[in-house]
């Protein structure tokens, strides 16, 4: 295969990036796709939570499968166009793969399509067999967020090959919009990582240890590939502000869709979409790091921006989750009055009280544990953030 980091010539650079440096249809077609398994993820866990798993036809599971369907189709095309086409602009571009040729994300989008193709009759078939609500963590749900994560991840190698060809063409005056779709994909990666750990950032276990180790473990690693792979200030306040924008369009959106139980228990009187909790205060840790990235290198970044991740976001958000138990908090802005319809009323989401609060060197342990993996998260997403400044096909 060949390799996907070795720079071309400034000959070569200008004819596979196109002398316009037009993000290409297919491109945009993953944009989409990403954006539609981002919302109907969301969506999808806001209809279990208001209505519950009547059947697997519903609306968001559309628009999840819907995301497979386009990326596989779109590098479908990409690879055979490659393989076969006449476009010396798209074998510039592009790598060889059992006997395939092109560029190195749309192989890994394609599977990634095709996984999540697969997940959905796997789905079906585990729920008629084992039942309706189960787990999260099953066999068909893990095809499919490892065919989630691999769109996004071939999403944004396209994205990037595009971004340094076009940035080696025109150096400084690279078209930004690639940059642009680039940081909004890294984006919706980062919210897909904060939904993944939803179930230890509930905001009634936000006065626990391990509810800031899961922030940590993942959030500071992608900032940093991002804002390496760019080159860019203020990297992670952008995506930061993105995630936040985006859970408040569904924290204020969604209770104004009717919705009520179709599967019992029911515990609690539902009338409306349940949506999400409201977002975690990323802005401000984000906005630390980006700070420290323009001071520091090195370890030293690592060092300095992982101790700033967590002190920062601690600060912010245990006070802030002190707010939403009260009262205050309990209406459309801040959504803390919104409840499943299977949750029980001693339930800690009911009370407003938090679930097995730490406090001392319990709870300074956990923080501990967290300031070193958001440490070596900066660290690694910095290596990686390198490694994609380096992808040309």
């Amino acid at each position: 295969m060949a390799s996907t980091t070795v720079p071309f010539s400034a000959d070569s650079t200008r004819s596979a990036s196109g002398a316009s440096a037009r993000v290409p249809w297919f491109l945009w077609a993953l944009v989409v796709a990403v954006c539609l398994v981002t919302l109907g993820g969301q969506v999808d866990v806001s209809w279990h939570r208001s209505i519950g798993r009547d059947t697997f036809w519903t609306p968001p599971h559309m628009m999840v499968y819907a995301c497979g369907l386009i990326a596989g189709v779109s590098c479908a095309w990409l690879i055979l166009a490659t393989t076969f086409g006449s476009s010396e602009e798209l074998r510039a571009s592009s790598v060889r793969l059992f006997g395939l040729r092109a560029p190195l994300g749309a192989f890994v989008t394609a599977w990634g399509g095709l996984m999540m193709l697969y997940s959905a009759p796997v789905d079906n078939w585990w729920h008629n067999a084992y039942g309706l609500d189960v787990q999260v963590v099953s066999p068909p749900h893990v095809l499919l967020l490892s065919g989630t994560a691999a769109v996004g991840l071939g999403t944004l190698l396209l994205a990037a090959a595009h971004m340094n060809r076009a940035r080696m063409v025109h150096a400084e005056a690279a078209n930004p919009a690639y940059a642009r779709v680039f940081l909004f994909v890294g984006a919706l990666a980062v919210i897909h990582l904060m939904s993944y750990s939803m179930g230890y950032t509930f905001d009634t276990r936000l006065h626990q240890g391990k509810a800031y180790l899961v922030m940590s473990t993942g959030v500071p690693f992608a900032l940093a590939a991002l804002a390496v792979a760019t080159g860019r200030r203020w990297t992670a306040t952008t995506v930061a502000a993105i995630y936040t924008v985006f859970m408040l369009a569904l924290v204020w959106g969604l209770p104004l869709i009717p919705a009520s139980p179709r599967i019992g228990p029911v515990y609690q009187q539902v009338t409306q979409m349940i949506p999400p909790k409201f977002p975690i205060l990323l802005l401000a840790p984000a906005f630390a790091l980006d700070l420290v990235w323009q001071r520091w290198a090195g370890w030293l970044r690592a060092l300095v921006g992982g101790v700033a991740w967590v002190v920062v976001l601690v600060g912010v958000e245990w006070p802030f989750a002190s707010f939403l138990m009260t009262k205050w908090a309990a209406n459309r802005f801040f959504g803390t009055r919104y409840v499943d319809f299977g949750t029980p009323s001693g339930n800690p989401d009911v009370l407003r009280v938090f679930e097995a609060p730490q406090s001392g060197m319990h709870l300074v342990a956990w923080l501990g544990v967290a300031v070193v993996l958001a440490v070596i998260g900066v660290r690694l997403g910095g290596v990686l953030g390198r490694w994609m400044r380096g992808v040309y096909r």
